[in-house]
């Protein structure tokens, strides 16, 4: 109980001592005027005391005790009470559409963002919102998501167009002038070998094969016949060996036409790689074949844990927070202040939906506070809530009979006098 209350409730009870001390004291003096008027002011403040003590306690409790009726008022009505009051909470004090109303007129990002920018400067703000992140790119679990990502980089695989990945190469090597170095490359690779002096006595020995076993008509079977005897393995080898250097160098030359066929040959394959059906069947069954074998989650797993682990370091730097929290945080608040009118109003419309759905928790969570105290609980938490005035009451009884008491004894006096 507050020294208020305490101090108000002594006062009280000090004028009703005084005036049951006043009325004993002047009683045996009765007869003079002065003392008949302070004999009637001090009858009529105590009973005036009395009265207002009776009624004051009523309200809460039965006077000394007694069970006397339309005592105990606030107990003996305590469910019409309560009911009451929380009636007047959910209809009148905190009625639905007062919240709502109120809500409609609140610029949330106007208060919100001064807030927040204020926040931002603080290192308590700052740790904090850096240990949250921290936790967040912690609580990723990488063993449950690396079959998921297993999963959907395999989808994507397979769902590739290879004709546009064909096309794609083959503009590449275009771009690079492959058909050109691969020609130079065959043939670089062409001359290196004719110049090997074992490649003349292969060319020799395959070329004597090859016409010893053409079988031909009259003079072409003996004009064949007549070279094989004129020629051994070794000087035919040599002229074809001669021969096919001979071609190898023309090609080599830039101005040769026969150079510039091949490569438009060459450009022309190249350039029609994605329309080829059989090398797009080979390549997507190639493509297949690579997935079906291709166990990927042990690969993933490393590479997620690195990514995680490599997230942690550039949260934990210390130059995150200056370089690319904050001009992101105040970039968003920016946003923000640019639409604040379209999401104040979401926010109120969130707000007003919420009220709608829930008004009557208010009034039920008031009933099920006031339903948990008992009646001496209750009673004691409304008379310390307005005891002070209460108590007042009684004194003002006391002082106010005292007065009336005097002024009719004062009347009393003076009609006997006349």
């Amino acid at each position: 109980m507050s020294s208020k209350i305490k101090s108000s409730r002594k006062i009280a009870r000090y004028s009703l001592i005084i005036m049951g001390a006043g009325y004993i004291a002047t009683t045996p003096f009765l007869g003079s005027l002065p003392l008949d008027l302070l004999h009637g002011g001090f009858e009529a403040g105590l009973v005036g005391g009395l009265a207002d003590w009776f009624a004051v306690t009523a309200l809460f409790r039965h006077p000394l005790g007694l069970p006397i009726p339309h005592t105990a008022l606030l107990p003996n009505n305590r469910k019409r009470m309560t009911n009451a009051l929380v009636s007047m909470l959910k209809n009148d004090w905190l009625s639905k559409e007062s919240i709502q109303d109120k809500v409609k007129h609140i610029s949330f990002t106007e208060k919100l963002i001064p807030i927040l920018v204020k926040e931002i400067q603080s290192d308590t703000f700052r740790k904090v919102l850096i240990k949250l992140i921290k936790q967040m790119i912690g609580y990723i679990d990488i063993e449950k998501i690396t079959p998921f990502v297993a999963k959907k980089i395999e989808a994507s695989l397979s769902n590739i167009d290879m004709s546009k990945i064909l096309h794609i190469v083959s503009s590449q090597l275009l771009n690079e002038e492959f058909d050109k170095k691969a020609l130079d490359h065959v043939l670089k690779k062409a001359e290196d070998w004719l110049r090997k002096k074992q490649t003349s006595h292969r060319l020799g020995t395959v070329s004597m094969d090859v016409l010893s076993k053409i079988e031909l008509e009259g003079m072409l079977q003996f004009a064949v016949k007549s070279i094989q005897s004129l020629l051994n393995e070794e000087k035919l080898g040599n002229i074809i060996q001669n021969l096919l250097l001979s071609v190898v160098n023309n090609l080599q030359n830039e101005d040769e036409p026969n150079r510039e066929a091949l490569i438009l040959y060459i450009r022309k394959e190249i350039q029609g790689i994605n329309h080829n059906r059989e090398l797009l069947e080979g390549v997507e069954k190639w493509k297949k074949q690579l997935l079906t074998k291709w166990e990927p989650e042990a690969t993933i797993k490393g590479s997620l844990q690195q990514i995680q682990q490599e997230a942690l370091d550039f949260v934990e730097d210390e130059h995150f927070m200056d370089n690319y929290l904050t001009p992101m945080i105040h970039h968003l608040l920016d946003n923000i202040k640019e639409n604040s009118t379209h999401i104040d109003h979401w926010i109120q419309k969130q707000i007003t939906v919420l009220i709608e759905n829930n008004h009557t928790q208010i009034g039920n969570l008031v009933q099920e506070n006031l339903d948990k105290l008992d009646n001496e609980t209750l009673i004691d938490m409304m008379e310390n809530g307005v005891g002070k005035d209460l108590q007042w009451i009684r004194v003002n009884g006391a002082v106010c009979g005292f007065i009336i008491g005097l002024i009719l004894t004062g009347a009393q006096a003076l009609l006997r006098l006349l």
